[in-house]
């Protein structure tokens, strides 16, 4: 049986997820988008996601599978808006331009769709390539799922794809409006789940 372990407890915990997520998601669509090129992708996106890791050691909680192979990101986000990513600011503006014109636009696209209803947000679910398609998502959703409903909490992501967006319906999450739309770069689908008696 697969064991989940609270990453963040552990020293380095910001790097370790930052680096899983950075390779889980160097060939989404929306990375692609926001950095064409591989390499760049491969250099930048690790930097990028630990900082949101970082963050939510502080505002939020990273779970994980014991083997570092997948790895969830929350955000309690029950006393809305959460404070802006420390660092996140100077990481994209020492980018080439296009790419942080990119991400930018995706953040502002994104808080412009983020809720004001008090909710726990999942920023980042992320399953190593050669690992995926083996529940190990399902399992870290599962996990917080019983604490949210537990506590009577509703939760809130941006699906990166359609895809993770099958998943997600799979554990009741439901279509927050339109899908979220990015200038010239692949929709994301924001998702809501109420928590579940």
């Amino acid at each position: 049986m697969t064991e989940i372990i609270d990453l963040g407890a552990e020293p380095g915990a910001a790097r370790i997820a930052g680096a899983v997520v950075g390779e889980s998601f160097h060939a989404l669509q929306v990375s692609l988008w926001t950095i064409p090129p591989e390499d760049d992708r491969r250099a930048l996106l690790p930097g990028f996601f630990a900082l949101h890791a970082a963050h939510a050691l502080t505002h939020g909680e990273i779970a994980a599978t014991a083997d570092r192979t997948a790895v969830a990101v929350w955000f309690d986000n029950r006393n809305p808006p959460l404070p802006p990513v420390p660092g996140l600011e100077e990481y994209v503006g020492e980018m080439k331009p296009d790419y942080a014109e990119r991400f930018m636009a995706l953040g502002e696209e994104m808080e412009r769709r983020h809720p004001g209803t008090p909710h726990h947000y999942l920023a980042l679910l992320a399953v190593l390539p050669g690992h995926q398609g083996h529940g190990l998502g399902s399992l870290l959703l599962e996990r917080h799922h019983r604490r949210l409903d537990a506590e009577g909490i509703a939760a809130y992501l941006e699906a990166s794809n359609v895809n993770s967006r099958r998943l997600y319906l799979r554990h009741g999450y439901e279509d927050l409006g339109e899908p979220l739309r990015l200038p010239g770069g692949p929709p994301m689908f924001p998702m809501w789940r109420p928590p579940k008696p």
